[in-house]
């Protein structure tokens, strides 16, 4: 039988890059016949990408793994506390029954329906409610100004106040509500409409309403008070 022997090129030992993140080393004489052992870079928090297997990590690299899924299911969860603070602040003002745009809504269609309001201020439709004026004039919306206070006895009061315009006239809407303790909602004390050279217009008024009326007697079959 006829023995090759290896060349000295042969037997010496040989590296090669096979790419920019791994390097291939081989020796033609102890590894022939071997596959190409890939030596890695270790992983860090800044470069791990998961490909690596938990069991191929050292301590080192558990850790860094570990501190970087920390961190990004912190994020996460930030962001999750975010979102629900978000949600939460646009649901009690604007949403909500009782939030100051569902309160001035509510007392907007209330002078629209008004006949007494047509009269002084013009048609339903026609009939424009806005906030606070500004100067600015890019806003796109004018503050409408509220405030909540409460009484001696622990009652909510709602006050509120904005401007309304038609074809006949402007005016100013004040609106003052009172929070009922059995259902939690806002119920009318007073709304007003006050129109320049007319008389203050009581859209709802209950003072009035549960004002007892003055007793009466009948003589001659009339009542008389």
């Amino acid at each position: 039988m006829l023995l090759l022997k290896p060349s000295s090129a042969a037997l010496a030992y040989q590296v090669r890059r096979c790419s920019p993140s791994f390097v291939c080393a081989y020796a033609t004489q102890s590894g022939l016949g071997r596959a190409p052992v890939a030596s890695r870079k270790q992983v860090t928090v800044a470069n791990d990408d998961g490909r690596v297997n938990w069991k191929d990590l050292t301590t080192r690299e558990k850790a860094a793994r570990t501190t970087q899924k920390t961190f990004h299911l912190g994020v996460i969860l930030t962001g999750l506390v975010m979102t629900g603070g978000v949600a939460y602040l646009l649901y009690t003002d604007v949403f909500a029954a009782d939030s100051r745009t569902s309160i001035f809504n509510r007392a907007v269609d209330e002078v629209r329906a008004s006949p007494r309001a047509q009269e002084a201020l013009g048609p339903t439709n026609k009939i424009r409610a806005y906030g606070e004026p500004t100067w600015n004039r890019w806003a796109r919306s004018r503050p409408i100004a509220s405030t909540i206070r409460k009484d001696g006895n622990g009652r909510e009061h709602l006050l509120m106040h904005f401007n309304v315009d038609g074809p006949l006239g402007t005016g100013v809407v004040n609106v003052h509500m009172i929070k009922n303790s059995a259902t939690s909602e806002y119920d009318y004390k007073y709304l007003t409409l006050d129109v320049k050279g007319q008389a203050t217009i009581y859209l709802k008024n209950t003072d009035a309403e549960k004002k007892p009326k003055a007793p009466g007697f009948r003589l001659f079959g009339a009542q008389w008070r």
